[in-house]
């Protein structure tokens, strides 16, 4: 592993890989259900994303589709690269289109990560966020069923996706938090979190780095994965895509910003 992957290198779950991730969310149906319009195209994005471009950090959810876009990566990429990461999140019931609801009951925490398992075609979860937290379950019951898997070999590490500092503090007296997933972008300035992690030498991954694609109008795609880069070498963020040039665009726009 060099400097010279795409956004130059951070360590998150024990691996060492690119900055710069792909977040798999768009290679999905409208809402967020179902398969993308053309299945190819996906596939091809994220051969592209690892073997042409050299990103070796891919972030999914069984939420994505649902299951979907579990699939597509198992279907693209495995066997997996020694070198990639890649990172799953569980805790989000899918009953409709464009519908998300928190459940984070332990048997069906559990269910999840079992079957994310099967369709990643992985013996385990290198890195498994807690979707969101779920505010009807206890916090401690829903880190203490990833720690049981995480005892069980299942998982290797735990994530946190969409928390407030509190949220954060609260974790940490059950669990070491190997990774914060949280909203940031050029239009989306503020999350104390982001200082938090940076003092801990926690990975901020954030999500919805080019603001569902309106920072990346006008052609500011590189000034917009710029500014997040340049707020601490602990940042790694995810931009999605299912096109292949706007994957190029955003590869390229890491080049021209001068992070490789």
């Amino acid at each position: 592993m060099t400097s010279s992957l795409p956004g130059g290198t951070i360590r998150i779950a024990g691996k060492t890989v690119s900055r710069l991730g792909l977040g798999t969310m768009r290679l999905t149906g409208a809402g967020t259900w179902g398969d993308p319009d053309d299945r190819d195209q996906g596939l091809s994005v994220l051969r592209q994303a690892v073997h042409t471009y050299g990103i070796t950090h891919i972030d999914t959810a069984d939420a994505y589709g649902p299951h979907t876009a579990e699939k597509l990566i198992a279907d693209a990429l495995h066997p997996y690269p020694d070198e990639l990461l890649v990172a799953t999140k569980v805790g989000f019931l899918r009953p409709a289109p464009n519908v998300w609801a928190p459940h984070g009951h332990p048997a069906y925490l559990r269910a999840c990560v079992e079957a994310s398992l099967r369709r990643l075609k992985a013996e385990r979860l290198e890195l498994c966020y807690l979707h969101r937290i779920d505010p009807e379950v206890p916090l401690a019951d829903q880190l203490g069923t990833l720690l049981a898997l995480q005892d069980e070999g299942k998982i290797g590490h735990i994530g946190l996706s969409k928390v407030t500092p509190e949220d954060l503090a609260l974790a940490q007296k059950e669990t070491a938090v190997a990774a914060v997933q949280n909203a940031l972008s050029i239009h989306d300035r503020y999350d104390p979190v982001v200082d938090l992690c940076r003092a801990q030498d926690i990975p901020y991954v954030p999500y919805r780095p080019l603001d569902a694609g309106a920072a990346a109008h006008g052609g500011n795609v590189a000034t917009a994965l710029s500014w997040l880069l340049a707020r601490g070498p602990h940042i790694a963020p995810i931009p999605g895509t299912g096109n292949p040039r706007h994957l190029q665009a955003i590869a390229e726009a890491v080049d021209e910003g001068g992070w490789t």
